[in-house]
């Protein structure tokens, strides 16, 4: 039986009661769209958005068509919901970041927690950075307001370096933006070769591309 993915918080699956029952319709809901949620990126992961059908989702999630459809429109929404959960997960852990003593040791952590997050979640970094494009313009579309996410994350780490440190250059037009899309774009290629288990080695490489991009070269040590 093949290893399930580390567990992802609220894609967590909870093991319902056979038979009747006394549980909410709520926590059954709950319950199921995890399952679904789950079985979707796991079965685009393996074998593509294009590949994966719905009554593939419902048996992999163990949760009846009707059930899939009482929460999803469709494939397509299903899909959606499951990018914004690991969005907003990836986003909440790396808000944590901000504690470290100083900006770049903030990136580093920041950079190696992202990475590993990603590493150790090769399903669903395969649905989350590879198959965007097969799903659409909406998926598209979502994948952009995400990444301003990002965006906003990265201004306020280049920002914070120049808080701590008054003497570096302004930031370069576009700076943040090529930041985090090179980040993204990398590790999708990197998915694409077959390395997804292999993420943290880019770590140092990111990192001195983050402080070249953010300092002009004025900071570069990673140590």
């Amino acid at each position: 039986m093949a290893k399930p993915e580390p567990g992802i918080e609220t894609l967590e699956a909870e093991t319902l009661p056979r038979g009747r029952h006394n549980l909410s319709r709520e926590r059954v809901l709950a319950s199921q769209r995890r399952r679904l949620l789950r079985a979707m990126g796991e079965l685009i992961g393996r074998q593509g958005y294009a590949a994966t059908t719905v009554p593939e989702v419902v048996a992999h999630a163990k949760v009846s068509r009707n059930a899939f459809y009482d929460l999803f429109s469709d494939k397509e929404a299903c899909y959606l919901e499951l990018c914004d959960e690991l969005a907003v997960e990836i986003l909440r852990d790396m808000a944590a970041v901000g504690a470290d003593r100083d900006w770049l040791a903030a990136l580093r952590t920041g950079m190696h927690d992202y990475l590993l997050w990603w590493q150790e979640r090769e399903m669903f970094t395969r649905a989350y950075f590879v198959e965007v494009a097969a799903a659409g313009p909406r998926a598209v579309a979502q994948r952009d307001r995400q990444i301003e996410s990002f965006v906003r994350l990265f201004r306020r780490i280049a920002a914070r370096a120049r808080e701590e440190d008054p003497s570096l250059p302004p930031l370069a037009p576009y700076a943040v933006e090529l930041v985090v899309l090179g980040i993204t774009d990398m590790i999708a290629y990197e998915v694409r070769q077959g390395r997804a288990d292999r993420l943290v080695d880019l770590e140092d490489a990111m990192l001195r591309y983050v402080i070249l991009m953010f300092t002009g070269g004025r900071a570069t040590g990673t140590a």
